[in-house]
């Protein structure tokens, strides 16, 4: 296969489930289980003819999903949730800040750890907002769904993103 890509899989009811390898999708819509939704701009050429790799697929029947646990805290979930953008000063997030500092007991926890810029990571250091005078734009929380496990540990293709903002994801920037 030429160079290596993923495909978002959905359930039959268009809620996401994961993602797969082009060849796990490519298998799933040759043998009838699910159908190309988004094609990639990769080609599969062939001794017979070429085919065009599936970048979201759905499938035939419904799966069943068993209790799902939290969703993973991580970087790229944290940047994923605020919207890249910085909590405090609304610029864009390049690094991740706990908004009660580890330092004075604060727990590294969905509702503790926030995006925001170098700058306001620098000036707040291990202040309390108190003490700063600082308001969050929004109280963090812990996202929930699987659009948010699957933004949480991998990097979102953005034929993906149309599938996932109905559950929560706010851009592609994830």
């Amino acid at each position: 296969m030429p160079e290596s890509s993923r495909s978002l899989v959905l359930n039959a009811t268009y809620e996401p489930l994961g993602v797969v390898s082009d060849r796990r999708a490519l298998i799933l819509v040759l043998n009838h289980r699910a159908t190309a939704v988004e094609l990639s701009e990769i080609v599969l050429r062939y001794e017979g003819g070429e085919l065009t790799l599936p970048a979201v697929i759905r499938l035939h029947k419904f799966v069943r999903i068993p209790y799902r646990h939290s969703v993973p805290l991580s970087r790229r979930a944290i940047f994923a949730r605020d919207g890249g953008r910085c909590v405090y000063c609304n610029t864009t997030a390049t690094s991740v800040d706990h908004v009660l500092p580890r330092s004075r007991g604060g727990t590294h926890q969905w509702e503790n750890v926030v995006s925001c810029c170098h700058k306001c990571n620098h000036v707040k250091a291990d202040k309390t907002l108190k003490e700063l005078g600082w308001k969050l734009r929004t109280l963090p929380r812990e996202p929930v769904g699987a659009a948010w496990r699957i933004l949480g540990t991998s990097r979102a293709e953005s034929s993906w993103i149309p599938y996932l903002e109905p559950y929560g994801v706010i851009s592609a920037s994830a």
